[in-house]
């Protein structure tokens, strides 16, 4: 289901294991995932994500043992599983502690709508500044109204961000 969640958000999906092929192969159809790159050393993993990176790809590598830590560590973003060792969760950027590859589409999700939340409140600040700078050097208006909107606007600011967690709790 993760998988399915992950390809509709347009997400290229790679399996690298150490596994022999044919045990991947038959996994990875199991889950859904087409792309597998078999039989990789633990020592090699990093060198794998490295590979996907010179190519141009932004790396999100999950992973949950002590062999997956220097490839964790090499990607561009590091999910490790909370049930997972101390090691792979120490060097990961992310710690889904429910240990469920679910919450990589969860935290896909929150930073999507963080970034847009980022790009909407830097928009209205930008707006606000402008209209009011130029208003105010003109002599239109007045250093109180100005500090009011100023305030109101910083209101605005955070009550669009709180959004987020209004959306997040009410899922």
């Amino acid at each position: 289901e993760t998988i399915t969640r992950l390809k509709k958000m347009k997400k290229k999906i790679i399996m690298i294991t150490g596994d022999n092929e044919a045990t991947a192969k038959s996994i990875a159809a199991q889950a859904g995932i087409e792309n597998i790159i078999a039989g990789v050393m633990p020592a090699d993993k990093a060198g794998q994500i490295k590979l996907l990176q010179t190519n141009g790809e932004i790396v999100a590598m999950a992973g949950d043992g002590i062999n997956d830590s220097p490839a964790l560590a090499q990607s561009d973003v590091g999910v490790a599983m909370g049930t997972g060792t101390d090691i792979a969760i120490e060097t990961s950027s992310i710690t889904l502690m429910k240990g469920n590859i679910e919450g990589i589409v969860q935290a896909i999700t929150l930073s999507e709508k963080t970034i847009g939340t980022i790009k909407q409140n830097l928009f209205w600040a930008f707006l606000y500044n402008v209209i009011a700078i130029p208003v105010a050097a003109i002599g239109l208006l007045k250093p109180t109204y100005g500090a009011g909107i100023m305030a109101l606007s910083d209101v605005v600011l955070i009550l669009n961000s709180l959004r987020l967690g209004i959306r997040r709790l009410s899922k």
